[in-house]
């Protein structure tokens, strides 16, 4: 994980982070016991740039990602654009962006500062990811069709076949 967080801020983006499945995951193995990580399907960096919202950029650094680390399933993604690609609101920063993710457990990221010490951002807290409750997001509430989003989010992704420990739930407190 330190090599892939090391990889990440030597391309020195604007709010930048590693996020989603690769913090909320890693959490859930050590709480399971896991002696092996459990695959991801990708590895979510977010950064945000409004400067330059063309995804050729995000390709560019996910190719320069994947010269550093060929093995890595990497996904980069400028959520300054991201609010065009989601028909939504702009986001005013990665933080608000991750803080308007579907689950709360899935609500994190982290990154190293300039003297490579770990900060975590967890705009929805972490006590759901650490008692592995899947809620949805204060924002994924607001309407009936986001909920349906995060419902079939849920069901397609069944971590509770993978982490027998996760409970999922409809119902929380907004973040």
């Amino acid at each position: 994980m330190m090599d892939i967080l090391r990889d990440v801020k030597s391309l020195n983006l604007p709010d930048w982070w590693v996020c989603a499945g690769f913090v909320r995951s890693k959490i859930w193995d050590v709480l399971h016991g896991f002696e092996i990580r459990t695959p991801l399907s990708d590895i979510d960096v977010i950064y945000y740039d409004p400067g330059d919202i063309n995804e050729e950029a995000e390709k560019r650094l996910e190719d320069k990602l994947k010269g550093m680390n060929p093995h890595i399933p990497w996904s980069v993604k400028n959520e300054a654009r991201m609010h065009v690609v989601n028909d939504i609101s702009p986001y005013t920063s990665s933080v608000d962006a991750i803080s308007k993710f579907p689950e709360t457990a899935t609500s994190l990221g982290v990154k190293l500062d300039e003297k490579d010490n770990l900060v975590l951002t967890a705009p929805c807290g972490i006590d759901d990811v650490i008692n592995m409750e899947i809620k949805p997001t204060a924002y994924f509430k607001e309407t009936a069709d986001r909920l349906k989003i995060y419902k079939e989010r849920v069901m397609k992704k069944n971590w509770p076949s993978i982490w027998s420990k996760v409970k999922i739930t409809d119902t929380s407190l907004p973040c």
